[in-house]
């Protein structure tokens, strides 16, 4: 007989190395110039201080290698929930500064490939949130 699914137990590596997958492949390609985010990087923090917009998606590239390094360990996750969400809130930004790049004919109904591109990280916002409740085990209420 087949286990009921509340009974499935999983490690929460399972959550945790495609997450580490993701942020350092991604970091690295900004960080060599190879990211095809580049561009819309460099379009979303021309705003920023103290660099240029180019050295900022150097630090972007590593800060997501960092987010993903610190993910793989259990004792890091804090501050890897920490950086993520900081990181997260920079990824959204072009939604808002950017329009007629990340959605068709500025439609919020309509996103672009770009727009897709940063939609989706809901899921990893989401994935990394149960990383944290399990391991950090925050209570809400």
């Amino acid at each position: 007989m087949i286990k009921p699914m509340y009974k499935f137990n999983t490690n929460d590596y399972l959550v945790r190395i495609p997450i580490f997958i993701i942020f350092f492949w991604f970091g690295f390609l900004k960080i060599v110039d190879l990211s095809p985010a580049q561009e819309l990087v460099q379009d979303t923090v021309f705003w920023m201080p103290f660099l240029s917009a180019e050295m900022w998606t150097y630090v972007i590239g590593f800060w997501e290698v960092f987010i993903g390094v610190f993910f793989l360990f259990k004792k890091t996750t804090l501050v890897a929930m920490i950086l993520l969400l900081i990181q997260m809130s920079g990824t959204f930004l072009p939604l808002v500064i950017l329009p007629e790049i990340t959605f068709q004919d500025s439609n919020p109904f309509l996103p672009t490939l770009e727009g897709q591109y940063i939609i989706k990280n809901i899921i990893i916002i989401t994935a990394a949130l149960i990383i944290g409740r399990t391991y950090l085990k925050v209570k809400f209420f």
